[in-house]
């Protein structure tokens, strides 16, 4: 029973270390995304008035999620759930 657990952890570690792999590949493509992602995030603000407040939570979810962090970010302002 206990090689089966360590088995199942060496698996579970293989594939951390894939996916960061691939993340990292990446990076440009995230760093790219998240810059523009904060862009249209102040110019939506700003040019359009939307009127979401700027702090510290709006900008974490924009920077991580970049163009899907904008969207959900508008979904969540627009629907009245926070923001």
């Amino acid at each position: 029973m206990a090689i089966y657990v360590e088995l199942g952890a060496l698996l579970i570690a293989f594939a951390i270390v894939y996916l960061l792999f691939g993340a990292l590949k990446n990076l440009t493509y995230l760093v790219a995304n998240s810059v523009m992602g904060i862009i249209i995030f102040f110019l939506l603000n700003i040019v359009l008035g939307i009127g979401i407040p700027i702090s510290l939570l709006s900008i974490g979810i924009v920077a991580i999620g970049g163009l899907a962090g904008v969207l959900l970010v508008l979904v969540i302002h627009f629907l009245g759930l926070g923001f």
